[in-house]
């Protein structure tokens, strides 16, 4: 139940992104059930290719606990990690990773868990089809 309370936020950072013309991925950090940080996809706004929900969610939880390591934290986001994030997450140790809609052409599950932290847990269709659906919108609306 949790899961879905968290990621339905997650889905809200999503839907700003959108409303900024940015590809709609959301992405909270919950740290002992609190949100400790929010963001989304700023690639254009910063025009910066790195600037992934995930990444702006890191450093920010990151900030908010004065220390690099997350590992007695939880990620939700509504696409899964790609490489990048997920590379990242492995030296954040993050505890746990749950994620929305599968990104067959991109995602982290194309390299093997083995790019994720031992340690992390992995749970991945949460909501799945609401993070699917903004995505397709999304990019609808740009062929148009």
């Amino acid at each position: 139940m949790d899961d879905i309370l968290y990621m339905k936020q997650a889905l809200e950072q999503a839907r700003q992104a959108f409303e900024k013309d940015e590809v709609p991925v959301g992405a909270v950090i919950v740290c002992n059930g609190r949100i400790i940080s929010r963001a989304h996809n700023l690639t254009e706004q910063l025009n910066d290719v790195t600037a992934h929900a995930e990444m702006q969610a890191f450093t920010a939880a990151a900030n908010f606990l004065g220390g690099k390591y997350l590992d007695e934290c939880t990620l939700y986001v509504t696409l899964e990690p790609c490489v990048m994030c997920a590379g990242a997450s492995y030296w954040t140790q993050l505890k746990r990773i749950v994620y929305g809609a599968r990104d067959e052409k991109r995602g982290f599950h194309l390299t093997g868990k083995e790019i994720l932290h031992p340690k992390t847990e992995i749970t991945g269709g949460v909501m799945e089809q609401e993070c699917a659906t903004i995505l397709k919108e999304f990019f609808q609306k740009k062929r148009n």
